[in-house]
Order: structure tokens, then C-alpha cells, then sequence
């Protein structure tokens, strides 16, 4: 399959990437970023993409995919909700709606987070806003659209967007509670096994992402 990455700057994209870049089901990558990524790989192109709302003028560069692992992403942390809402979610339903035009068949797979609030009324500013851009994806008209809710994630060893401190309070979680963290090699696999399979459910929680991955 050929499969668009979102987010390979940041420490979940560019576990998938890796990921994609090692597995046999994957045969061409497409990394689209505000940067580059700084990998180089036989399968792996980049399309920088200065803004992710205007996605539209570079409709001749994303043709022809398969999946779209949408992993770009931003800490909520200091953020007011207005501003949180435009990067998470106003940015991601302008690039998928560019993307579902250019490619009506494509699936698409979009990192959310766990704990994630569906009914868009809870108290948590950041899952509120994740579950409504769950909503607006799943409603959207994908073939297949999948939101994904990780927990802690453990990197690939060597990973250079994986923070020091977060890879030790990852390991340290994993000691005394291993069902909260799943790896970036299992996300990956996961994402490419909800594209081929079928009855795979639309938010898959950490024990689902383990359970595909397989």
C-alpha cells in the first residue's frame, strides 16, 4: 500500500514512519510536514506543507494513496481552547476534507488520545475538542476512518523526537501498569492492519491498538 504520514517532526509520527518504513505491506510513503523530517529512505518522499488548511494547492502531490495516518498533534498544555480547537481540530477537518476530495477511496487513520471525550461536553478542554474532530472525521465519508487513542507510547530505541525524560516516565509507567502504554512499532502496525482488515471497529483504545497489531 502507499500511505500518507502526517507529523513526522514529532515523536508519534515519526515512530510510524519508521514503522512503515520497515514493513513489507508499505511500498511507497508520502511525509507531508511543515519541515522536513531529516530521514532519508528508498520508499519516502516529503511535501512541505507550509499550511495544512490549504492543502488544496498541492492537490497533484497526494493522489493515488491508499491510507493517511494523520499523527500530527499538539500538547494542549498553556493553550486557550480557541487556539487548541484550530490546530487540532479546524486544521485536521481542512486537510482531510482536501484529502477525501483528492482521493475518494482513501482510509484514513487519525491519532487521538485516550480518555478522549465523544460526547463533546465534558470538563477536559483538550478531550472535548479531540472528540469533536473524532465526530467530524467519522461523519466525513471515508471508506474507512479509524481514531486511534494511544496512551503512553514507547519509541523506537534511538528515536530523535522522543524527549529523554518522557521515554524514562514512559518505562517507569510500563513497570507498574503496562496496559496503559503501547509501543510506536504496535501503532504502526495497527494503522496498516485497519487499512487491509475488515470489522475493525471506529476508536480503538489501547487494548484494541495492541489486539490489531498483531
Amino acid at each position: 500500500m502507499k500511505v500518507i504520514i502526517t507529523g513526522t517532526t514529532g515523536m508519534v509520527g515519526e515512530g510510524v514512519l519508521l514503522e512503515c518504513m520497515q514493513n513489507n505491506k508499505v511500498s511507497a510513503i508520502l511525509s507531508i510536514s511543515r519541515k522536513s523530517c531529516g530521514i532519508q529512505h528508498s520508499k519516502l518522499k516529503e511535501l512541505i506543507v507550509p499550511d495544512f488548511t490549504k492543502l488544496d494547492d498541492f492537490a497533484k502531490d497526494i493522489e493515488d494513496y491508499d491510507a493517511c495516518f494523520f499523527c500530527a498533534g499538539i500538547s494542549s498544555v498553556g493553550m486557550k481552547e480557541a487556539q487548541y480547537t484550530h490546530i487540532t481540530y479546524d486544521t485536521t477537518i481542512a486537510f482531510a476534507q482536501t484529502l477525501l476530495k483528492v482521493n475518494p477511496n482513501i482510509f484514513f487513520c487519525f491519532v487521538s488520545g485516550a480518555h478522549t471525550d465523544s460526547s463533546e461536553k465534558g470538563k477536559i478542554m483538550w478531550a472535548r475538542v479531540k472528540g469533536k474532530t473524532e465526530n467530524a472525521l467519522t461523519n466525513m465519508g471515508f471508506a474507512k476512518e479509524y481514531n486511534f487513542r494511544p496512551g503512553g507510547m514507547s519509541p523506537f530505541a534511538g528515536q530523535k523526537n522522543a524527549k529523554k525524560l518522557y521515554v524514562v516516565i514512559v518505562k517507569i509507567i510500563s513497570i507498574f501498569s503496562s496496559s496503559r502504554i503501547v509501543s510506536l512499532s504496535n501503532l504502526g502496525k495497527a494503522m496498516i492492519h485497519a487499512t487491509e482488515r475488515d470489522n475493525i471497529k471506529n476508536i480503538l483504545e489501547i487494548k484494541d491498538i495492541k489486539a490489531l497489531s498483531k
